[in-house]
C-alpha cells in the first residue's frame, strides 16, 4: 500500500484575479492561491484523497500564505521548499466577457522555477500511486532537471504518470521549446489531459478530436483526456473514443476548470489503476469531472473553492445526461 494517492510537482503561485472596480475606478485584484498541479491536489483532497506537493515558494508573505493554504485543505507540504533568495511567482489574470483570459506573469525568475533536483523529496514520490506534473516546471533550469528526475523516480517506483501540458505561451522562450518539453511529457505519461486548443497547436490540426487521435497514435498514451470547454470532454483509449457533454452554468472564471477536471479523473484512477476501466466507468468519470469543472467556473480562483461530492451530485441530478 502506498501512503499517498497522488503526489504532484510544479508551480504553486498566486493568481491575482480581477474582482470588481474600486470607487476610484481602478480594478480590484484578489490574491487567489493557485498553480495547476496544486489545484489538482486541492480537488483530490476535497474528494478525500491523500495528496502531497513538491515545489518551491519564496520565503515571503505570499509564500507563507500558499504553504498555510495548501496545508489547511489537507495537502502534505513536506516537499514544499521556501527560498529567501527569490520571490513567490505571481500570475495576473484578465478575464474577457467571452470567457477568454490573458495571463501576465511575474516570474523572471520566480520561486517555482528554482526547484533543484537535490531538493525533491524522493519519499513523497516513491510512496504514491499516481505522480502528476505539467509543463511549466520545464520552462527553465534547474526545475526542468528536477522534474525529469522526479518522473524517473516515479517510473521506477511503479506509479501511474499523469501529465497536463497547461500551455502558457508567455513563459516559454519560444514555442519550439514548449513543443519539445511538452513532447517529453506526453512521451512518458500514462494519463494525458490536454485542452482542445493545445491539441490543435501541438499536432498542427484544426479539429481537436482529430488532433487527439493523431497524438495518441504517435505516442501510444494509454488514456488521453481531451477537454472541450463548454462542450464537455472526451477520452481516447485503445478501443474507444467516448464523448460526454458539458453542463450549463453561469461561468465567471475559467481558471482552474481543467485542473478540477483532472483532479476528478485522477481520483478514479488512484482507486482502480489503469486496468479494468470499462466504457461505462470512463463515461461516469467524464460526467463527474465535467460537472465539477463546471461548478468551479462559477467561482473566483480555484485552489480554495473546489466543489465537494454533494455539490457535484446535485448538478449531476439537476441536468440529465447528454
Amino acid at each position: 500500500m502506498k501512503k499517498y494517492d497522488v503526489t504532484a510537482l510544479g508551480e504553486l503561485l498566486v493568481d491575482m484575479t480581477e474582482n470588481g472596480i474600486s470607487p476610484q475606478g481602478n480594478r480590484i485584484l484578489e490574491a487567489n492561491p493557485g498553480g495547476a498541479p496544486c489545484n489538482v491536489l486541492a480537488m483530490l483532497s476535497k474528494l478525500g484523497k491523500k495528496t502531497a506537493f513538491i515545489g518551491k515558494v519564496g520565503d515571503d508573505s505570499f509564500g507563507r500564505m500558499l504553504r498555510d493554504t495548501a496545508g489547511s485543505i489537507g495537502i502534505c507540504t513536506d516537499g514544499l521548499v521556501s527560498d529567501s533568495s527569490v520571490h513567490t511567482t505571481l500570475a495576473f489574470i484578465h478575464n474577457y466577457e467571452n470567457g477568454e483570459r490573458d495571463f501576465s506573469f511575474f516570474r523572471d525568475p520566480g520561486a517555482d522555477m528554482m526547484l533543484r533536483a537535490d531538493e525533491v523529496r524522493e519519499d513523497l514520490i516513491r510512496d504514491c500511486r499516481v505522480f502528476h506534473f505539467g509543463s511549466l516546471s520545464m520552462t527553465d533550469e534547474p526545475c526542468r532537471t528536477a522534474t525529469k528526475w522526479a518522473v524517473s523516480l516515479a517510473k521506477d517506483s511503479g506509479a501511474v504518470i499523469s501529465f497536463d501540458p497547461n500551455l502558457r505561451e508567455p513563459l516559454w522562450k519560444s514555442l519550439d521549446a514548449a513543443k519539445e518539453q511538452i513532447g517529453y511529457g506526453i512521451s512518458v505519461c500514462d494519463v494525458l489531459k490536454i485542452a482542445d486548443n493545445e491539441a490543435c497547436w501541438f499536432m498542427e490540426e484544426s479539429d481537436p478530436l482529430t488532433a487527439a487521435l493523431r497524438l495518441r497514435g504517435k505516442y501510444g498514451t494509454p488514456l488521453v483526456f481531451l477537454t472541450l470547454g463548454r462542450e464537455g470532454s472526451a477520452v481516447l483509449t485503445d478501443s474507444a473514443v467516448i464523448r460526454q457533454g458539458g453542463f450549463r452554468v453561469d461561468a465567471i472564471d475559467a481558471t482552474g476548470a481543467g485542473d478540477t477536471f483532472m483532479g476528478c479523473i485522477l481520483s478514479y484512477i488512484s482507486e482502480t489503476g489503469l486496468s479494468g476501466l470499462s466504457e461505462d466507468r470512463l463515461r461516469e468519470m467524464l460526467r463527474f469531472a465535467n460537472a465539477a469543472a463546471a461548478i468551479v467556473t462559477t467561482r473566483k480562483g480555484a485552489l480554495k473553492v473546489m466543489p465537494g461530492r454533494d455539490e457535484i451530485a446535485a448538478l449531476l441530478n439537476a441536468q440529465p445526461d447528454r
